[in-house]
């Protein structure tokens, strides 16, 4: 065939968010348009496109590819060289390759898009009522798919063979269901095990029903039914931590608690989180679904199944994870029975196979941009920008709570879903399958394990067992230094600075427990510059949900008498446990920012104690008010003494909460302004759990940028243990490279 020499023939391979997203559509109508010819395809790299043309027209398609594709796709890299031209005339959706090295990304699952809605409940629609309809801009992705390239032979949806309709519009690249993997209808698709009618009947007669989403089974229950939700309490054994609620839409989320502009974006996003927002006094809501609690756990419906239930419901629904506290959600069909026996009333499910679990997202606004609570569903395994520190692939196996791992790939960090706290083997198993599924999807095999320093963490023996099965170099990362290096990684940083990492356990060099610390350090190394003045936990692991003890051993030190009747104790036991903080028996050396919270928890007569991790100082944050004093903490020139706060505390018969905070914040910048001085670094990065406290983190953000400091916030990943293992992952590569 003869070729027009005014012609050229572009190869271009994207890679990013290109699989299951209508890319390989958008590039065939954009291709047509500009009277393109060649081809485009799905390979282990993302997308394969060549395109044939004039010059200008090529160059116009490259500009027009990046600038024009929708949401949520996105093009993180796009190579470029020059074929010979062909001839071959029209563009074409050619077969996937499967061949060579994995590199494509994995799109998060999304939430139901609102072409999507209005057929759901459009009468002439051939859909109408259908749970799990969805289209290129929506629906299951992460949680069905078994294999790279992302096409429909290598997900869950394989066994569902499109009927005639269904075939013709994923045939058609005017339809927005072009190649669009997971599509179906009710005559070929996925469907109910049992009728929706007798959920909802179940749930307005106050029974609790678990129902199968994308990622897992949730339990749900109606949350104007407080009796019911107390039930759902008992049997979960979740007696106190507030519970999600989910809505059907915007407006009814306005309903229930207050919904800035960001906060709104956030909510009807394809991520769909939980958004902590502030609850309305009269929203009609249990008083069981978040006890005590200033903020509300607020989601909008966000599969097919969610929208029909919830209309049918006229109403919200709590929607809490499918397990036992400490457990990981449930998702296989064949166990849920099992697991939740004892549990739901009803189980609302479907055969719509899952291949692996991802619990919801948590998040918040704070100033206006996200704060990570917990990044799973909606945003893993979206890879996360690194470093360029050469090939080696690291398995960073994150901490003991609120686990993650993360996977690198050249200067890509793929942080997986949220796996939870490796209490019990269930916990264990979700962990160690979740580390193999991410290791054959992405055909990855670890040559470095970064680990914490904690020896009794389920996942630091993990990395050191399976060093010595496999050969793997082990990097030992310290706690803190993982939450400072995850803050850098979160902001693309890579120079040295002050790392404020306030949380409250971290296993420490010297042997104690570290938690209140200002490390001087980069994502190589560290040094500590700065801590709280030490103190002890009175029968160690036994003070973590005891606050009073912690209050007891700050109040001997501080020179303070206390009462146990005040604190709400028994006399024999606060008698005993002073006399373990005199003797120093079972006494664990910390300096704990969030014990000491909880002491001040205590102090302040917020509670003393806590029934899940953190109550107590988030009760004490709830209590804050704007403006006031200001508690007494005296700084030296490496550490912050909470003594003065301890004695004010305790004397103090008005409102506290609020002066703790900000006589913490201001504190911390006075110390770290006198470590500027002696170090010449004026950045200071906020990390570690406490982070998530918005109070502390605005009091302290607002202290050192009036201190004329720059200061680096998460933004991507958790401040808290969720983003450690992004942290120890950059923290291997630094140190690897010698950087």
């Amino acid at each position: 065939m003869t070729t027009d020499p005014t012609k050229q023939r572009w190869a271009l391979t994207a890679r990013g968010l290109v699989q299951g997203v209508g890319f390989r559509p958008f590039v065939h109508r954009l291709a047509g348009e500009l009277g393109l010819a060649g081809l485009v395809r799905n390979d282990l790299l993302g997308a394969r496109i060549e395109v044939e043309g004039t010059l200008p027209r090529l160059a116009a398609f490259v500009a027009r590819l990046r600038a024009e594709l929708p949401a949520p796709g996105y093009i993180e890299r796009l190579d470029q060289e020059l074929l010979p031209a062909t001839g071959e005339p029209g563009f074409v959706i050619g077969a996937s390759c499967a061949g060579g090295l994995a590199e494509a990304w994995v799109l998060p699952d999304l939430a139901t898009c609102p072409e999507c809605r209005r057929e759901l409940f459009d009468p002439a629609d051939r859909r109408l009522g259908y749970p799990f309809l969805n289209c290129t801009h929506c629906g299951p992705r992460f949680s069905i798919v078994r294999d790279l390239p992302y096409d429909r032979a290598n997900t869950t949806m394989a066994g569902f063979a499109l009927c005639p309709d269904c075939q013709r519009e994923y045939d058609d690249p005017a339809d927005r269901r072009f190649h669009a993997q997971p599509t179906a209808c009710a005559v070929c698709g996925p469907r109910l095990a049992s009728a929706l009618d007798d959920a909802t009947a179940r749930l307005h007669a106050g029974q609790i029903v678990a129902v199968k989403g994308l990622g897992g089974y949730h339990l749900a229950v109606d949350a104007r039914n407080d009796d019911a939700i107390r039930r759902l309490r008992d049997r979960k054994h979740r007696e106190a931590k507030p519970l999600a609620v989910m809505v059907a839409g915007l407006d009814e989320a306005r309903g229930i608690a207050a919904v800035s502009a960001a906060e709104a974006e956030l909510l009807t996003s394809p991520a769909a989180p939980i958004v902590l927002l502030s609850p309305r006094a009269d929203n009609g809501l249990a008083p069981s679904v978040a006890p005590g609690q200033t903020t509300l756990g607020v989601m909008l419906a966000y599969t097919p199944l969610h929208h029909l239930l919830l209309a049918a419901m006229a109403g919200p629904l709590v929607m809490t994870s499918g397990n036992l506290t400490d457990e990981p959600i449930a998702y296989v069909d064949a166990e849920v029975r099992t697991r939740l026996d004892g549990v739901a009333d009803a189980i609302l499910s479907h055969n719509r196979p899952i291949e692996r679990r991802c619990d919801d997202s948590v998040v918040r606004v704070w100033r206006g941009r996200l704060l990570p609570y917990r990044r799973s569903r909606g945003y893993a395994p979206v890879p996360l920008a690194l470093d360029d520190h050469g090939e080696a692939t690291v398995l960073a196996v994150g901490s003991h709570q609120k686990n993650t791992f993360c996977l690198t790939r050249g200067g890509e960090a793929f942080l997986s879903h949220h796996i939870g706290d490796l209490e019990n083997d269930l916990a264990l198993a979700a962990f160690e399958t979740g580390i193999a599924d991410f290791e054959r999807l992405f055909r990855l095999q670890p040559t470095v394990l970064a680990h914490d320093l904690h020896p009794d963490y389920w996942a630091t023996r993990y990395a050191l067992e399976r060093a010595v099965r496999e050969g793997q170099v082990l990097v030992g990362v310290q706690h803190h230094h993982a939450h400072l290096a995850a803050c850098l990684a979160d902001n693309g940083r890579h120079d040295r600075l002050l790392g404020v990492c306030f949380d409250g356990t971290g296993w420490g060099p010297d042997g104690s427990v570290w938690g209140g610390e200002i490390l001087l350090g980069d994502r190589r190394d560290y040094r500590r510059v700065g801590r709280l003045r030490p103190f002890v936990l009175p029968g160690g692991e036994s003070a973590v949900r005891q606050g009073w003890r912690v209050a007891v051993a700050l109040a001997a030190q501080a020179g303070v008498s206390l009462d146990a009747a005040r604190l709400g104790v028994e006399p024999e036991r606060f008698d005993a446990v002073a006399a373990m903080v005199a003797s120093g028996f079972a006494c664990l050396p910390t300096s704990s920012a969030g014990r000491l919270f909880d002491a001040a928890a205590a102090l302040a007569g917020v509670g003393s104690v806590s029934r899940y991790e953190g109550e107590a100082a988030i009760l004490l944050e709830g209590a804050c008010r704007a403006g006031g004093d200001v508690a007494p903490f005296d700084v030296s020139a490496d550490e912050i003494d909470w003594r003065p706060a301890v004695d004010w505390l305790w004397r103090r018969s008005g409102p506290a909460a609020g002066a703790f905070h900000r006589g913490l914040a201001e504190a911390t910048a006075r110390l770290c302004e006198r470590l500027r001085e002696q170090h010449s670094v004026a950045v200071v990065a906020l990390s570690g759990g406490c982070m998530q406290n918005v109070t502390l983190l605005s009091e302290l953000a607002d202290r050192l940028h009036n201190r004329g400091f720059e200061v680096l916030t998460h933004r991507r990943v958790p401040p808290n243990d969720g983003g450690l293992s992004l942290g120890q992952a950059a923290v291997a590569r630094a140190r690897l490279a010698g950087d």
